[in-house]
């Protein structure tokens, strides 16, 4: 297909019996610098580097077999505009892979290897409806209101490989869903048939099952702040009636085939007497056992760190801390789920540039169980780190800790690989 194309012909081109237009076709140039074999390797152009993007058309991404590239639009700033192509690539060493660009006015369908899922219900005994938005109020704590309002406790987000929830009812711990398949798991996990909440995700279903004690700490890439030497939770305990921050807004940025981004904005944080505005944007991408995300907090006195969470509620082993690439490994690995019926790795990846230590949280308080990895922050400045989660039951290699110590280095590389993009 893609030898019909020439960058000066507007072209024809048949889907579902309707004829589509092709306007200008460019060339998109993928160079993998590394010497490692690159599987599911996130590539991102910006708007402004894409020359000829009309509104109102969507990429057609070709390989020069004719081989479509799954690849969507992201809105990543919430401005309701989009700001980056995305797709996904396999790249031999070294390799330098063409691709043809090509703006078309209908959406191509691809198999979804990413999702997000999100649902509230407005009072105890209505449904809960889906919602890609809302604002938690400080008073609106489910202690306080008498029920749980959101679907699973609040958003979760997955991939072909692992999901995650985040507990939007204040808590602000994110959680792990374990996975057993490729395909995105129901709509309708944590909910009755008549959809009334319910926790029906700590048993074991085909598509996989919550696997992760979170307790009080801020779960698997949570985050909090230390403010000199005290730890600052950012949000409440289950039992808390309300909240240490005045709203909290969820919004959907993107949901699709390779990537789903999410975001929140927490607004007036009040704690150690001074009051902050934070906002984190978890991403995630086919192919990893892990999500990405990203952390600004502003109204900083200069005496603050970063903190960023690593589960201690059911581990008995170490953590252990390597330096790979651009990267700070810390990771544990044992039977750390329910009851310790499975075998877990957890990890986090966080940028060696900016990591200053690690420290344990207490066995008991509003934050405890926890290993903290403690991060320079900037007022306002982007912090950028990875969450993993590696289950048996996804991967029987995760059994073994040093096959999951490999897998870890093996991302951490995969993240630090090079790769060049050039549109022409």
């Amino acid at each position: 297909m893609s030898s019909l194309f020439t960058k000066t012909a507007v072209l024809i081109f048949v889907l579902g019996g309707s004829l589509q237009a092709f306007s200008q076709t460019r060339s998109i140039s993928v160079s993998n610098k590394s010497s490692l074999v690159l599987k599911d390797k996130a590539i991102a152009v910006t708007r402004a580097g894409l020359p000829g993007a009309e509104e109102g058309k969507f990429p057609l991404i070709l390989t020069a077999s004719g081989d479509t590239i799954p690849s969507q639009l992201d809105d990543i700033n919430g401005d309701r505009k989009w700001d980056e192509l995305f797709f996904v690539l396999d790249l031999a060493p070294k390799q330098k892979l063409k691709l043809s660009l090509n703006w078309v006015n209908f959406v191509p369908e691809f198999t979804m290897r990413t999702s997000v899922r999100f649902g509230k219900r407005s009072s105890a005994t209505l449904p809960v409806q889906p919602k890609v938005a809302d604002t938690a109020y400080i008073d609106e704590m489910p202690k306080k209101i008498g029920y749980q309002p959101y679907q699973t406790d609040g958003p979760s987000w997955e991939n072909d490989k692992v999901g995650f929830r985040h507990y939007f009812d204040g808590r602000n711990a994110k959680d792990l869903f374990g996975k057993r398949v490729t395909w995105m798991s129901p709509e309708t996990v944590g909910l009755t048939a008549q959809g009334a909440v319910e926790d029906n995700y700590h048993v074991l279903k085909d598509w996989g099952r919550d696997v992760l004690p979170v307790g009080n700490s801020i779960g698997l890439g949570g985050v909090a702040l230390l403010v000199k030497d005290s730890l600052a939770r950012l949000g409440v305990t289950v039992n808390d009636t309300r909240n240490n921050i005045k709203s909290t807004s969820f919004h959907i940025y993107s949901e699709g085939p390779v990537r789903s981004v999410i975001n929140f904005h927490y607004m007036d944080w009040s704690t150690q007497g001074r009051v902050y505005q934070v906002n984190e944007t978890p991403m995630i991408w086919p192919g990893m056992h892990a999500y990405q995300n990203t952390v600004r907090v502003s109204g900083l006195k200069g005496d603050e760190s970063l903190l960023v969470g690593l589960p201690d509620v059911s581990n008995d082993g170490p953590l252990t801390e390597v330096n790979i690439g651009d990267w700070t490994l810390l990771y544990t690995h044992d039977k750390q789920s329910y009851n310790k019926e499975f075998w877990l790795g957890l990890a986090l990846l966080v940028p060696k540039k900016a990591y200053q230590g690690s420290i344990t949280a207490p066995t008991t308080g509003n934050l405890s169980s926890s290993y903290l990895a403690k991060l320079k922050i900037s007022e306002n400045k982007p912090v950028t780190y990875y969450a993993v989660g590696g289950w048996e039951l996804a991967d029987p290699g995760f059994i073994n800790p040093q096959y999951f110590r490999n897998y870890v280095t093996g991302l951490a590389h995969q993240l630090s690989a090079k790769v060049k993009v050039k549109i022409e």
